[in-house]
């Protein structure tokens, strides 16, 4: 009876809140990639550990996947005929030259103004046509354009800053080039690193390797919306952020056989979660998800999950409550605090069975 009554709970949105101490924000990398810590709760009880310990958790057969999604140098800044600042944030690269991109900005320019963006003397400049993807959308519509006739992405590489996430409090650095994307980002298309893909050295690769853990990946373009806080107190009215994704051939194959030999599947980030269970539900294996995951859900794909702390009152915090369960996250989350975990991109992760019930 008793367990009925729980299934049957319904969480409103503060049930996801938490306080956490402004200075465990991980504000730089930890010195090593594995180097960082990882609160191991894929058993009965949690363990404190350090994350180069990972690969002793899993078991020949086992399969990682991971998002190979690459970030881009999407933050480009500019100024305005007027001299008013202006800074985009680049969320897709369009057909025609054309980005849609966030605008930071005191005062809109009109549609069809051309402002000139801070490129080394070669004439960057974003013209804008209108919002994206439709009239009311949140994203702004730009050509994108140089002297040199380069497209968005080659522009963005010469001229972009890597998007630190808002709560990182300083501007980007050469060593964000390397360190805010993982060794195998392949893809280019996301404007925030799939973080718990930002733990894996070339060591821990070998260690994994030479137990026979499998690897596969999937690419998911992270939007700027993985970080809003969700505002409806009521989930059920929360419009969830769009985001492309991509299943392989090869991965669906490398799935089917884990399956087959009873192997578990781990999956490396809330973004490889996304791309899962969006297959799952829909059965595409390339398009875009809305996808909202919050407890009740039933994960079809995933058995173990690698992620790093969320923020409070964010759909990733219900991603997690609805994979292991809301109470023992929240445990888990208060642990860390008193433990003095590092949060957010830059952080610590955690390893996380699902909830049987």
């Amino acid at each position: 009876m008793h367990h009925t009554l729980a299934a049957k709970r319904t969480f409103t949105l503060s049930d996801f809140d938490f306080t956490l101490p402004p200075e465990l924000i991980a504000q730089q990398p930890a010195p090593r990639r594995s180097g960082s810590r990882l609160l191991d709760a894929s058993g009965n009880e949690s363990v404190d550990r350090l994350f180069h310990e990972f690969p002793a958790q899993l078991r020949s057969g086992d399969l990682l996947v991971f998002n190979d999604t690459k970030v881009l140098k999407a933050r480009l800044f500019g100024e305005k005929p007027s001299g008013g600042k202006l800074e985009l944030l680049v969320e897709r690269v369009l057909p025609g030259n054309q980005v849609a991109a966030h605008m930071r900005v005191s005062k809109k320019p009109e549609i069809g103004a051309t402002v000139a963006l801070a490129g080394a003397g070669d004439g960057l400049r974003a013209t804008l046509l209108g919002r994206w993807p439709d009239a009311d959308g949140a994203l702004f519509r730009f050509v994108l354009s140089n002297d040199a006739g380069d497209d968005p992405w080659a522009l963005m590489e010469k001229h972009g800053h890597v998007p630190l996430p808002p709560y990182i409090s300083r501007s980007d650095s050469e060593q964000d080039e390397q360190r805010y994307q993982s060794v195998f980002a392949r893809a280019p298309g996301a404007v925030a690193a799939p973080t718990a893909a930002l733990h894996f050295d070339a060591d821990v690769l070998a260690d994994l390797e030479a137990r026979g853990v499998q690897r596969a990946s999937v690419t998911l373009h992270v939007g700027a919306g993985t970080f809003q806080p969700v505002k409806t107190e009521n989930l059920a009215e929360h419009r969830m952020h769009s985001e492309w994704y991509e299943v392989p051939a090869a991965t669906r194959q490398a799935i089917a056989e884990c399956r087959a030999r009873r192997g578990r599947i781990v999956a490396v980030g809330t973004t490889t979660v996304r791309t899962l269970e969006s297959w799952a539900q829909s059965a595409v294996t390339s398009g875009d998800t809305r996808i909202f995951i919050t407890p009740g859900f039933v994960f079809r794909h995933v058995d173990l999950l690698l992620t790093n702390f969320h923020l409070p009152r964010s759909s990733l915090m219900m991603l997690v409550s609805a994979f292991c369960g809301h109470d023992r996250v929240m445990a888990l989350y208060q642990h860390a605090i008193a433990q003095r975990y590092r949060f957010f991109s830059y952080g610590d992760a955690m390893l996380l069975a699902r909830d049987a019930a």
